[in-house]
């Protein structure tokens, strides 16, 4: 009798499980474009990848073209994935930071702001100093209507010059903007 009642329990924990459980896979090839969700079940999400190389002037945000649109009003989860490319000749200090920008509204995504790599080296005539690095960005918004969130991204040269100052994307990682909605 009690392997009969574990066997029938297992088989409807299965059965619930099989049930409300979905899957999301990304096609193969990155596109700008967001990505409606496989089974979401009512929701609204979607996902764009950076597919080009973004070079940063010193001291100026920059717009990437890497940008969704949240469809209507209410809540949403936005998530970024940055990654920064720096490299210079010491003495150096430099960094990257990026940041998520309300184009309808002009301005920034409240407290979006994150360092995404900063090289530090101040011993002159060393070799070239460089690398690159994934940083996120978590954020919570409230939308009364449509709207368009960009990535943005600036170098500071604080000491000497980075040689390469960039946020970009390739077959080892991408810079990728993603969103869900999760209230009204």
């Amino acid at each position: 009798m009690k392997s009969v009642l574990c066997t029938g329990l297992a088989a409807i924990a299965a059965t619930l499980l099989i049930g409300t459980t979905t899957a999301f896979t990304a096609p193969s090839n990155a596109s700008t474009a967001p990505i409606p969700p496989a089974g979401n079940s009512g929701g609204i999400a979607g996902i764009a990848t950076l597919n080009t190389i973004v070079n940063l002037p010193n001291g100026v945000w920059t717009d990437t073209p890497l940008e969704v649109t949240l469809p209507r009003p209410g809540t949403y989860e936005l998530d970024a994935n940055v990654r920064g490319r720096l490299a210079g000749t010491p003495p150096l200090n430099t960094s990257i930071t990026a940041r998520l920008w309300n184009v309808n509204s002009g301005a920034e995504v409240s407290q979006s702001e994150r360092y995404v790599y900063q090289i530090i080296n101040q011993n002159a005539g060393e070799a070239t100093a460089g690398g690159n690095q994934t940083a996120p960005i978590s954020e919570l918004i409230r939308v009364s209507r449509p709207t368009t969130i960009r990535l943005q991204a600036r170098r500071i040269d604080a000491l000497g010059a980075a040689s390469i100052a960039q946020v970009y994307s390739d077959s080892f990682g991408y810079t990728s903007l993603r969103y869900e909605r999760v209230g009204s």
